[in-house]
C-alpha cells in the first residue's frame, strides 16, 4: 500500500484555508499514486481550538469542511483529525477523532482515549475519552489508527488504565497510523523517536506518524513526521519546521538515517517559524524592537529579519545618559549588517522632564531602582507609540533568565506583542548568537563578549544583582523545568543562600509574568499557559519561606 504523509501548517478556525490545504494534499497524493493520505490531529480545525469548541457555529463549520473533504475521496482513502459529536448522553459532548473517509463519505471514526491534561494541554476540558477501539480496513489492509498520546507509554497515567494499542492489537492489524499534534521542545525529538521505535518493536508492526507543523501563538509544532518499520528502524523522516509531503510504499520499507540536528539549530528554526506564523496568522507584516547593543536585542533582530524579511524590521536605538558609546555603535553595526532600517532617539531630555516633575516628591531620597525603571518605561512608551502609529508589532527581547527572576520593568522593557526569547535562557542566547555568527559576523563580537548590562546607572552590570548566568541558569532549569525544590538543589551542590535568593526572586515575580506578552515555547516548561503558579502564595520548605512583595519593581 502506498501511503501519503501530508505535513501541513494549519490555522486555528480558518476552515477555508485548512480545507484547501487538505484537499491540495489529497490531490497531490492521488497524483503520485497513493492509496491513503494521512493528515494530522485536529487538522480540520487547527490545534488547539480550545474554547472555540464550545461554539455550535464552529462545530457546524467543522462538519461542512469534512463534507467538502469527503467529495475528494472517491478513489483514495483519507485520514483527518477533527472533533466529532459524542452521541451518547454520558460524558463530554465531543470526541477528539480520526476520521477515515473513503468513497465520498466518513466510513469510520476512531476516537482518542488518552487525553492530556498536563502542562499546555487541557483536552479533558472538551473531550470524552474513548473506550471503544476498532481497526479500520482499507483495501483489505487492517490498520490501527490512534491519536498522539494513544501511542505513549501510559503505565503511570492517572486518568486511563487501558492502552488503546493493546486493545487494537487483538484485532491483528498490519500497520499503525498515529496522527498527532505534538508541540516542539528542544528536549523532545529524541524521546519522540524512542517512543515510535518502542511501539513498533513492542507490537511488531510498522508505524506511520504524521505531526502538525507551524506555530499558534506560544505553541510551536516542529513537524518531523516519520515512519518506522516493525524492527524499530527509521524508514522516512519529513522536514522539521516546514510543510512537507512524502509517499511511503509499505512493501518497500528501506531504512534511512535520521537528520542530525543540534538543539540550538532546532531552537533557532523554531523561533523563526514562531515569529513568522504569529505575524502571518494575525495579518501583520512589520516589527519594531529596541536595539540596545546587547546580545538579547541583537539575537531577536536577527530572528525577526529571517522570519519577516529585513525590509519589515525596524530597530530603535534609545540611548540614555548611561549608555556607553560602544553600545550605540554595536547596535548600529548590527542594523547595518542585517540591512534593517534603524532610528536613533536619545532619551536623556525625556528623562530630565520626568526627573524635574518628580523631584519635589523625591526630595531627600536616594536614587534607586525607581529612576532606572523610569528610563525603561520611557523606552516602552516610545516603542509602543511607533508600534501604534505605524501598525508595527513590538517584539519583546527579554530572555528566560531575566523573566524568571523579575529582571525587567513592567510597562517598560517587558512591553511587546510577542516575547521571542522568553523561553530561552541567557546561556542559550549566547549559543544562538554563536550559531548565527557561524559563517560570518552578523552580531558584533563586542555584543557577545562584553559583560551584560541594562545600562540604567553608571557602570551597571547584570552580575551586580544576579549570579553569573552559567550558575543562575542551572538553578533555574532544575527548579522550573525539572521541578526540583530547595532541598534537592542544595543536595546537588548549590550554595544554600544562593538557592534561597534565586527561588525567592522567581516566586515573588509571578505577578510580573502574569502581565507579560505571550512567550514562544521551546522547552518542556515555559512561562505562560503551561506553568500555572499562584500569584499570591507562600512556598514553605524547611527554612525557606517565599512570599509575594508587591512593591518589587
Amino acid at each position: 500500500m502506498k501511503i501519503a504523509l501530508v505535513q501541513s501548517n494549519y490555522h486555528i478556525g480558518h476552515f477555508e484555508e485548512n480545507t484547501r490545504k487538505i484537499v491540495a494534499g489529497i490531490h497531490q497524493a492521488r497524483k503520485q499514486g497513493a492509496d491513503l493520505a494521512v493528515f494530522s490531529e485536529l487538522c480540520v480545525t487547527g490545534y488547539p481550538p480550545r474554547d472555540f469548541l464550545e461554539f455550535d457555529d464552529f462545530l457546524q463549520q467543522t462538519h461542512e469542511a469534512i463534507q467538502i473533504i469527503a467529495k475528494e475521496t472517491n478513489d483514495i482513502g483519507v485520514i483527518v483529525g477533527a472533533p466529532t459529536h459524542n452521541k451518547s448522553l454520558i460524558g463530554k459532548n465531543l470526541f477528539n477523532s480520526a476520521l477515515y473517509i473513503y468513497q465520498g463519505k466518513v466510513q469510520q471514526i476512531s476516537n482518542k482515549a488518552l487525553l492530556p491534561t498536563y502542562d499546555i494541554f487541557d483536552e479533558y476540558r472538551y473531550f470524552e475519552p474513548s473506550k471503544e477501539f476498532k481497526c479500520i480496513e482499507h483495501k483489505s489492509k487492517k490498520i490501527a489508527v490512534v491519536i498522539c498520546e494513544d501511542s505513549w507509554d501510559i503505565e503511570t497515567d492517572p486518568l486511563y488504565t487501558m492502552n488503546p494499542m493493546d486493545e487494537l492489537i487483538k484485532q491483528s492489524p498490519e500497520l499503525i497510523i498515529n496522527i498527532s499534534a505534538s508541540p516542539f521542545s528542544y528536549e523532545h525529538p529524541d524521546g519522540r523517536k524512542k517512543m515510535l521505535a518502542w511501539n513498533t518493536t513492542k507490537y511488531h508492526l510498522p508505524m506511520v506518524y504524521v505531526n502538525h507543523v507551524g506555530a499558534h501563538t506560544e505553541l510551536i509544532f516542529d513537524g518531523g513526521s516519520m515512519m518506522y518499520n516493525a524492527k524499530g528502524e527509521l524508514v522516512k523522516e519529513l522536514k522539521y519546521f516546514e510543510e512537507d509531503f512524502a509517499i511511503i510504499d509499505t512493501d518497500q520499507l528501506m531504512v534511512t538515517e535520521a537528520e542530525n540536528r543540534s538543539d540550538i539549530q532546532n531552537i533557532y528554526d523554531a523561533l523563526v517559524m514562531g515569529i513568522r506564523d504569529y505575524f502571518n496568522k494575525l495579518g501583520f507584516k512589520q516589527a519594531t524592537l529596541g536595539l540596545s547593543g546587547g546580545i538579547d536585542s541583537a539575537v531577536t533582530a536577527v530572528l525577526a529579519a529571517r522570519a519577516l524579511g529585513k525590509e519589515n524590521v525596524h530597530g530603535i536605538l534609545m540611548p540614555s545618559q548611561y549608555s556607553s558609546e560602544h553600545s550605540v555603535e554595536d547596535a548600529k553595526a548590527l542594523a547595518e549588517n542585517l540591512k534593517i532600517r534603524y532610528d536613533l532617539i536619545p532619551i536623556k531630555e525625556l528623562y530630565d522632564v520626568f526627573d524635574g516633575k518628580l523631584r519635589v516628591f523625591f526630595e531627600g531620597l536616594t536614587p534607586d531602582v525607581t529612576e532606572e525603571n523610569i528610563q525603561a518605561r520611557i523606552r516602552g512608551v516610545l516603542l509602543m507609540a511607533l508600534s501604534n502609529k505605524f501598525k508595527y508589532v513590538l517584539l519583546n527581547t527579554s530572555n528566560k533568565s531575566e523573566v524568571a527572576v523579575g529582571y525587567g520593568t513592567l510597562y517598560g522593557d517587558m512591553c511587546g506583542g510577542i516575547s521571542v526569547l522568553g523561553d530561552v535562557y541567557k546561556t542559550q542566547v549566547y549559543e544562538l548568537a554563536r550559531y548565527i555568527n557561524k559563517d560570518s559576523e552578523i552580531i558584533p563580537l563586542n555584543s557577545i563578549t562584553k559583560p551584560p548590562s541594562a545600562e540604567l546607572r553608571p557602570g551597571q552590570k547584570d552580575s551586580d544583582s544576579l549570579p553569573e548566568y552559567d550558575v543562575l541558569d542551572q538553578i533555574l532549569y532544575q527548579y522550573i523545568e525539572l521541578r526540583q525544590g530547595p532541598k534537592e538543589l542544595v543536595q546537588m551542590g548549590f550554595e544554600e543562600n544562593l538557592v534561597k535568593r534565586v527561588l525567592r526572586l522567581v516566586n515573588i515575580n509571578e505577578y510580573k509574568r502574569a502581565q507579560t506578552p505571550p512567550i514562544l515555547r521551546i522547552s518542556d516548561k515555559a512561562f505562560g499557559m503551561g506553568r500555572r503558579m499562584p500569584i499570591v502564595g507562600k512556598y514553605l520548605s524547611g527554612t525557606l519561606i517565599i512570599f509575594l512583595l508587591l512593591f518589587v519593581p
